[in-house]
């Protein structure tokens, strides 16, 4: 396998990694790119990320920390949730963020995490700890599922609930999405990809964006076939089958770039 071969394996993966860290995916692949960029500069930097997962991160984490980004790839497009986002990366410092997707979302270990970031291994235990006392103190919101697993479903509502959110409904297919969300807004959305009836989740959360701009969280077994880079994609994507603390961490991303509706 050649080497471009190699890291277009793990581009998709890298890809969520930055969105989620950045808050917006134009944000998110510019770094990406900056990154790819890079590596093509350097023979020696373009042989170690093609045969490290985590030196691939790694040297993302270089130019994400010292901004090696020209401020036209960043400006040159966005919303006002992207305005938002910088605004809000402007002011934290976010490596206890980092350390906390690297190894949930990402599933790298401590030792990996702690490479990744240039950190001893109790560092990066001590800045994941760090992420989820945090989550503690973090706005309150109410979230709705598009679920068509019962039991998976049942757990992300428990989930939700031990988070202090509130849920506004639970629903199966496109339809009774729009109908919850009709009645009862939300201020963060949990969706599936492939529904009961054979409808789209990504149908559906299209369906919700025409009442306003609601952060979406999306989880689906093949988080690839929504990262190619050829249209707009999620934001912020978990991989089934997921584990609570990966969900926990995608909800706090989300909820951190301020973009949901607080309770009333």
């Amino acid at each position: 396998m050649s080497v471009s071969d190699q890291i277009a394996l793990q581009l998709p993966y890298l890809r969520r990694y930055a969105r989620a860290l950045t808050g917006t995916q134009h944000s998110g692949d510019a770094y990406v790119r900056a990154t790819l960029e890079a590596a093509l500069a350097d023979r020696d930097l373009r042989d170690e990320i093609a045969h490290s997962r985590a030196a691939l991160y790694a040297a993302f984490t270089r130019i994400w920390t010292t901004g090696h980004v020209e401020n036209a790839q960043l400006e040159s497009g966005g919303d006002s949730h992207e305005q938002a986002a910088r605004t809000r990366l402007a002011t934290i410092a976010p490596a206890h963020r980092q350390a906390l997707l690297l190894s949930t979302v990402e599933e790298f270990s401590r030792e990996e995490t702690a490479r990744i970031l240039g950190v001893s291994p109790d560092e990066a235990d001590a800045l994941v700890a760090q992420a989820i006392a945090e989550i503690e103190n973090e706005s309150k919101t109410r979230v709705l599922i598009i679920e068509d697993e019962p039991l998976i479903s049942m757990q992300l509502e428990s989930l939700v609930g031990d988070l202090g959110h509130a849920v506004v409904g639970t629903a199966a297919t496109r339809s009774q999405a729009v109908d919850i969300f009709e009645r009862s807004p939300a201020g963060l959305v949990l969706a599936d990809i492939q529904l009961a009836d054979g409808s789209s989740g990504i149908d559906a959360v299209e369906d919700l964006m025409k009442f306003g701009d609601v952060p979406v969280i999306f989880i689906t077994a093949y988080p690839e076939r929504l990262l190619t880079g050829e249209r707009p994609e999620p934001t912020y994507l978990v991989t089934k089958p997921f584990q609570e603390v990966t969900v926990r961490a995608a909800i706090s991303q989300a909820l951190f770039f301020g973009s949901s509706k607080p309770m009333e």
